[in-house]
C-alpha cells in the first residue's frame, strides 16, 4: 500500500509537499490564474529542475481539463491562432537548449523567462497606450517566449496571461481560452518528455495519479472563490504572485 501511495519512495514531507502543489494546480487552472507558478520552484526544489517539469506536466493537463468543464462555453478560440505556429517554434528552440544545459542553469532560465513575462505583464498594465496583441511582432514575441517557457519549465503562463489580458477578456473566457491553448502545446510536449528529455515515465504518472484528487479538490475550490474576485483584483493578484515565483527559483 505505501508502495502505491509513494512511488518515488520520497519522504513523507515531499510527499505532503506535492499533495499540496497538485491542489494549487487546480486551484491555478479553474480560476486563480499564477498559482502555478508557486509550483514550479517547489517541486525544482524536491525533485530537481528537469525531472519537475515532467511531474508537473500531466497535473496542468488534468487542470486544464477541469478549466474546460467548468468554462468550454465562454472560450474565444480565435486569439489562439496566431499564436501558436510561434509557440511551436518556441518549444523547438527549448528542446535542443534543455538538453545541452545543467539542471541548476535549466532552473535560472526559467525564473529568468518569468521575471521577464512579469515585466511585460506590470509595464503593459500601467501604459497609456496598451501593445496591440493583434500585432505580428507581438504575437511573434510572446508566442516563441511562451513557447519557450512552456517546454523549458511548464512557465508560459504568465506570457499567455498577458496576450489575454490585453483582450479585457472576462474572467470565464479567459480562463476557458488559456485552457485550450495550453492543453493543445502540453498535449504535443508529452511525447518530447517521454523520449528526448525521459522526465516522464511509469513512475511519475503513478505519482500524478496519486495526487489526482488533491488537484481536483482545488479546481472546485478555485471556481468558486474566482467568482468572488473583482477583475482588476484579479489581475493584481496574477501579477503578485507571478513575481514571488520567480522569486522563490533564484533563492
Amino acid at each position: 500500500m505505501i508502495d502505491f501511495l509513494n512511488p518515488m519512495h520520497t519522504s513523507w514531507q515531499v510527499w505532503i509537499l506535492t499533495f499540496l502543489c497538485a491542489y494549487i494546480v487546480g486551484l491555478s487552472k479553474s480560476g486563480l490564474k499564477g498559482g502555478t507558478m508557486m509550483v514550479i520552484p517547489a517541486l525544482a526544489y524536491m525533485y530537481g529542475g528537469k525531472l519537475s517539469v515532467g511531474i508537473l506536466l500531466p497535473f496542468l493537463l488534468m487542470g486544464d481539463g477541469m478549466a474546460l468543464l467548468f468554462y468550454s462555453k465562454s472560450s474565444q478560440l480565435k486569439y489562439l491562432l496566431k499564436l501558436l505556429p510561434w509557440a511551436l517554434v518556441g518549444i523547438v528552440i527549448a528542446v535542443y537548449i534543455g538538453n545541452n544545459i545543467s539542471d541548476r542553469q535549466f532552473k535560472y532560465s526559467i525564473g529568468a523567462t518569468i521575471f521577464f513575462c512579469w515585466i511585460l505583464l506590470v509595464v503593459n498594465e500601467f501604459r497609456r497606450t496598451k501593445l496591440n496583441p493583434s500585432g505580428v511582432l507581438f504575437g511573434g514575441i510572446l508566442g516563441i517566449s511562451g513557447g519557450f517557457a512552456t517546454m523549458i519549465g511548464n512557465a508560459a503562463g504568465p506570457i499567455f496571461n498577458m496576450y489575454l489580458l490585453t483582450f479585457r477578456l472576462p474572467k470565464e473566457s479567459f480562463i476557458s481560452t488559456g485552457a485550450w491553448f495550453f492543453i493543445l502545446l502540453n498535449s504535443i510536449k508529452v511525447p518530447l518528455h517521454i523520449y528526448s528529455w525521459e522526465t516522464m515515465n511509469w513512475q511519475t504518472l503513478h505519482l500524478n495519479l496519486v495526487m489526482m484528487p488533491a488537484l481536483v479538490l482545488g479546481a472546485f475550490n478555485g471556481k468558486y472563490i474566482v467568482g468572488l474576485i473583482p477583475d482588476k483584483v484579479y489581475r493584481y493578484l496574477i501579477y503578485t504572485i507571478i513575481f514571488i515565483a520567480a522569486c522563490m527559483l533564484f533563492i
